[in-house]
């Protein structure tokens, strides 16, 4: 498939024709026309010309094809539903300039866009070439303020205990053979007792209840998957086989879920791994751990009672304090989606929005972000290196005095640093001042003399160790920034001000719900984000459709018992 990027038409007048009427006077034009009215070409081809090569067969215009995937998202169509509407909405042949009696595309070349898309990471494309141009509007820019919260994302793939993933890996491994190379299964294998076992899913069938009964299935499965790697590694089985994906997922499920020994007399042994006290022969961490051979960035995770098999998601947007009632002078618009592995830590993932960010030009002065994020280190090197500041709960201090509010925590003692001490609030100095690195970070401990603590009448507010008070402290720097920010927080003003990050949850249930980007479409992290930004590029238009039209972007809507409510409250 080739493309020459070209222009796209300007709409057909028997369409446009067709449009004015319809949409005369007050009524309200479709978030179709108002795009190709307002903001005009958002994607031209020569932003994807990339992903298609320059002779054969010529293919559908791509940046139109970005539009289609973009409106697709706002109504949140499938593929097919998509193809129709192209064909038959008039409002989408109007945005696409297309002619009236235009037969469109069939459904899969959307699919084979997005792959094109992927292989060539441009998955950010769309959201890169809106942003500009609402650059070029003046409705976003750099500076002002931000706010970033992420949400968990449900992997397109079924959830598997240990026991499933084993034999599902067998499988997924087998039809994967099957498939490339049927001649070579059927030489090697005996196809009728394999297809036996693995003929259907692994989890469509009652597994057995009892644990011995399911460590005597694990270990067949094993069994069986080992004898599979051992046919595709013979000497005579064609090297390209062992390449394949399912074939390598199959490797790393055996050897994250079971052990082999070798005894004495040449007995291979296999057994489960399971996860001891000491660590030996444990399970591996959850990042590196598969939860499914069909989507292998896919992971297991936990955030307070929420468990899930997928993704995190991590949804950045501009914020502007206003009035009841008044209409924003510019609307509130998305300016980055960072998808991640659902182990990934939120502080881990602050940087890269910050550089995404800054390759935008769309960097803040102000983040709001919740204490998930910040890390003392963040917090001063923000500033340092992009000039943002942020603005988040301080919860650095894990002491259970500072944890409980009660007794003396650690900002209540006074750190000398020229001196190298620290004094107390009844005013005993420390004996000790100790560099360490702890857990690769560096850091000093401060620790107070036992003669001093414990006589002192105040020990009970202080501390329960039987020595004297231990504090670690961060370098000096980001200690000092600490304690600006603690004190910063204690004030009414600062609070109001936080309550600026609250709207961020809003847009994640806009997201949600408009997009239903809560389960992903498709498999691999890669895909994924292309979702993720695409819808990103989709709410955005939705907001400025709202915005231009002077309406409110979203209107509660209540049950006839919650309106009842809300009246007896008035």
């Amino acid at each position: 498939m080739s493309v020459q990027p070209q222009p796209w038409p300007q709409p057909d007048p028997q369409i446009a024709a067709a449009v004015r009427a319809m949409y005369r006077g007050k009524r309200e034009a479709p978030l179709a026309v108002q795009v190709r009215d307002r903001p005009g070409e958002l994607f031209p081809d020569a932003a994807f010309a990339d992903a298609f090569g320059r002779a054969g067969k010529p293919g559908w215009s791509p940046g139109r094809l970005a539009l289609v995937t973009v409106l697709q998202k706002a109504a949140n169509l499938t593929d097919r539903q998509a193809a129709n509407e192209v064909r038959e909405n008039l409002a989408w042949k109007y945005a696409l300039g297309l002619r009236l009696e235009d037969p469109g595309f069939d459904h899969s070349v959307l699919s084979e866009f997005r792959a094109r898309v992927v292989t060539h990471g441009l998955e950010e494309q769309a959201l890169d070439l809106l942003l500009e141009r609402l650059r070029e509007l003046g409705l976003v820019d750099a500076g002002g303020s931000q706010r970033t919260d992420s949400t968990h994302i449900v992997a397109a793939v079924r959830d598997l205990n240990r026991l499933e993933l084993a034999g599902e890996s067998v499988r997924a491994a087998l039809n994967a053979l099957a498939a490339a190379c049927p001649n070579w299964v059927d030489q090697a294998l005996v196809v009728e007792d394999w297809s036996r076992r693995y003929a259907d899913r692994i989890d469509t069938w009652r597994l057995p209840t009892s644990k011995a009964k399911q460590d005597a299935l694990a270990l067949h499965y094993a069994k069986d998957g080992y004898t599979l790697l051992h046919a595709v590694y013979a000497h005579g089985s064609p090297a390209w086989l062992r390449e394949l994906p399912a074939v390598q997922s199959l490797r790393i499920v055996l050897v994250q879920n079971y052990t082999r020994t070798t005894a004495g007399n040449g007995h291979i042994r296999v057994k489960r791994r399971e996860r001891t006290e000491d660590g030996g022969d444990g399970l591996p961490p959850g990042p590196i751990r598969l939860a499914s051979p069909y989507d292998t960035d896919t992971r297991w995770s936990a955030k307070r009672e929420t468990f899930w098999n997928g993704y995190k998601l991590h949804i950045s947007e501009t914020c502007h304090p206003q009035a009841d009632g008044d209409r924003p002078a510019r609307p509130n618009i998305i300016t980055n989606v960072a998808t991640t592995a659902s182990t990934l830590p939120d502080t881990k993932a602050l940087e890269p929005i910050h550089q995404s960010l800054q390759r935008r030009r769309l960097l803040p002065s102000r983040h709001y972000l919740d204490s998930g994020y910040p890390s003392a280190d963040l917090i001063v090197s923000s500033t340092k290196t992009y000039g943002v500041a942020l603005i988040t709960p301080v919860l650095l201090d894990t002491s259970h005095q500072a944890k409980a509010g009660q007794g003396f925590a650690a900002h209540d003692f006074t750190i000398d640093w020229d001196n190298q001490q620290a004094i107390c609030p009844t005013g005993r100095t420390s004996s000790t001042w100790n560099p360490v690195v702890q857990e690769g970070v560096p850091k000093t401990v401060v620790a107070f003399a036992a003669l001093d603590c414990i006589p002192c009448p105040h020990k009970e507010q202080c501390t329960s160790s039987r020595k004297g008070r231990r504090l670690s402290l961060y370098p000096r720097e980001l200690t000092e920034a600490i304690h600006t920010a603690h004190e910063q927080q204690q004030d009414g003003t600062w609070q109001r001000d936080y309550a600026l990050r609250a709207g961020i949850e809003g847009t994640i249930r806009q997201a949600t719900h408009t997009t239903g980007l809560r389960r992903a479409r498709y498999r691999s992290l890669a895909k994924t984000h292309l979702d993720h930004t695409t819808s990103a590029t989709a709410l955005n238009l939705i907001r400025l459709h709202a915005w231009w039209n002077g309406r409110p972007l979203d209107r509660a809507n209540h049950s006839h018992l919650a309106r009842l409510q809300l009246s007896l409250a008035a």
